[in-house]
């Protein structure tokens, strides 16, 4: 990685295929990072934090370590569910409903594709969600 943002290839190697199977979304750089979209609204985020931004993320993801962050949207009733155990993920201090995840070696694809598929469901338009096939992206 060659700065603040970067996301290594063998990352986004692992997302490309599961957004791409949802209708109609679509990757773009962002300000930090990469970020995917359906119409304006974004789905997934990744990204290498800066550190200035360190305070911003819990504590024990930051133990000297390279991180690689993906933001996602979840429905409210689940947040509590999916960050009460912590590591790997966390409540995004931004948006009633904005988890995030540490991604590495360590990560479950299976279940990063099932909680992306939820995040393009929160955004995208009901007509579209009706398309959006609920499998795992090696099926």
């Amino acid at each position: 990685m060659s700065g603040p943002g970067d996301v290594p290839p063998e990352i986004l190697d692992q997302l490309r295929p599961i957004c791409r199977r949802l209708p109609e979304a679509y990757e773009e750089p962002a300000w930090i990072g990469v970020r995917w979209r359906i119409r304006t609204r974004t789905f997934a985020h990744v990204y290498a934090p800066r550190p200035e931004r360190h305070s911003a993320y819990p504590r024990h993801l930051i133990a000297g370590e390279a991180l690689i962050l993906m933001t996602f949207r979840v429905p409210a009733n689940d947040l509590l569910g999916l960050t009460a155990n912590g590591f790997p993920f966390f409540r995004a201090e931004w948006g009633r409903n904005v988890a995030g995840a540490l991604l590495g070696g360590h990560t479950d694809w299976t279940e990063i594709a099932e909680l992306i598929t939820d995040s393009y469901c929160e955004m995208a338009p009901k007509f579209l969600v009706t398309r959006v096939a609920f499998s795992s992206p090696s099926s």
